[in-house]
């Protein structure tokens, strides 16, 4: 045990001080606990965060919860990284269950749907910090920066599988380490350390515990039983043909094949919740997204949207609302226990390599491309939202997602240069940014029902 180097109350506080900022989907999210964990609070050191972001990307499943597992199991054993898991995404749940409710209930209103175009520009200057403060500190040489921009033309311009540009970058970087051990270097800023602002908890006052076969076995065990227990009651209830079954068995499968975070996935989601299961109708997956984008926590909790949707259309026997809830909840549920069983089975045997330099140089390659990743997600996401219509323009290998200049939206354009300009020039928090977006898009709302 760390020794309460941090107490848990302490921690638990800093942590759902963080799950109320969790916006802009992982890169935001990093963000938010690279300001709050290694620049404001100093609690773990910029290697250490950054070692353990490399392996939380090679992990399915989304990057920025698991790192807030790993990052709590640093600090206060198993207790915390289960709190600080759980409050990453638990006031997210509660946003997009509400949400979801608003939805299927009223629909489209448009002080709500003004309030989210609102919102959703403003998340475009948390991901853009994300890029300059990750990149900043990650890319401390040009043969790094190669490999991130490398890592980014891949995936924006070429669509080359996620887990392909991971292997790519951990071997680039293994090589790196052996023949040019000179390139692994952090990024030193204005004189200061490496390593970013010194830690106030040493390394060796961090939680450690030693890998072992028993401990992996346990984690194992109990994450089967937490995923099993509420599965097997649902199906012993509801019965093997039921929508929570079909939800249920479908969502394990794609919380186990996200590798890349949600966009990597959203597109096989969708096809199957659609076409096959016909728990949506086409279109409504860019709804789900809208909202996800604009609520709290990983953006794979599109799925519980979904499953929301679904089951308030097919209830079977159950109430509506009831089986709306049920479904979502469950989805949830199953989506991110094996988060928690990855992170506290691997992080162990990942702290124990940590002095390997072998292994350091391959986590210090993912790390590059990582930052190529958020770029990536950064273009992704803009695209879609300052331009109401984008295209995929294909030619030979090449894939680019080309929006529409006549599609611009003027409004959300000057709400994202507005928050940029807080948070990057001004020093604004997050949370003070997008309520002031949040309150600009309200007033607009409002205008347009009065008018």
């Amino acid at each position: 045990m760390p020794g309460d180097v941090i107490s848990l109350r302490e921690a638990t506080k800093v942590w759902f001080s963080i799950s109320l900022q969790t916006f802009g989907g992982p890169a935001g999210q990093i963000a938010v606990m690279q300001h709050a964990l290694v620049d404001e609070k100093r609690w773990i050191g910029q290697q250490r965060f950054l070692h353990a972001l490399s392996y939380c990307t090679l992990l399915p499943g989304p990057e920025a919860q698991q790192l807030a597992i790993y990052i709590g199991w640093l600090l206060n054993g198993v207790r915390g990284g289960l709190i600080a898991g759980t409050l990453f995404v638990l006031p997210g749940v509660i946003a997009l269950l509400g949400l979801s409710a608003l939805y299927v209930g009223a629909g489209d209103t448009t002080v709500v749907t003004a309030i989210l175009a609102a919102v959703a520009p403003a998340v475009l200057a948390i991901v853009v910090q994300a890029v300059i403060r990750v990149g900043g500190r990650a890319l401390g040489h040009p043969a790094l920066v190669a490999l991130a921009v490398a890592a980014f033309v891949a995936l924006a311009c070429f669509a080359v599988p996620f887990p392909l540009v991971v292997a790519a970058a951990a071997a680039i970087g293994w090589a790196l380490g052996r023949w040019a051990p000179y390139t692994m270097v952090a990024k030193a800023r204005g004189g200061a350390a490496e390593d970013g602002p010194a830690p106030l908890i040493p390394d060796d006052a961090l939680h450690t515990e030693r890998p072992s076969r028993t401990h992996t076995l346990k984690v194992v065990a109990l994450g089967l039983l937490a995923w099993g227990i509420p599965v097997g009651v649902v199906v012993a209830l509801t019965g093997r043909d039921s929508i929570f079954t079909d939800q249920a068995s479908f969502f394990t499968g794609a919380a186990l094949v996200t590798f890349g975070g949600a966009y990597a996935v959203l597109a096989y989601v969708a096809q199957k919740a659609v076409e096959v299961y016909g728990w949506l109708a086409p279109g409504e997956m860019v709804t789900g997204l809208a909202l996800a984008e604009t609520t709290p926590g990983p953006l794979i909790m599109v799925v519980q949207f979904v499953a929301f949707v679904g089951a308030y259309r097919a209830p079977g026997d159950l109430n509506p609302w009831v089986a709306a809830v049920t479904a979502a909840l469950l989805t949830t549920w199953v989506t991110f226990v094996p988060c928690f069983v990855f992170v506290f089975a691997g992080a162990p045997y990942v702290e124990r390599l940590r002095g390997n330099h072998a292994v350091s140089a391959a986590l210090t390659g993912i790390m590059a491309a990582v930052v190529g990743v958020i770029a990536n997600l950064a273009i992704f996401f803009a695209v879609h939202t300052l331009f109401r219509q984008v295209e995929v323009v294909a030619w030979g290998p090449l894939h680019l997602q080309v929006p529409d200049p006549g599609t611009l939206k003027p409004l959300s354009l000057a709400i994202a240069l507005l928050a940029a300009y807080l948070l990057l020039r001004r020093g604004w928090s997050i949370l003070r940014t997008l309520g002031l977006c949040g309150l600009i898009g309200l007033v607009v709302g409002l205008v347009q029902v009065v008018g």
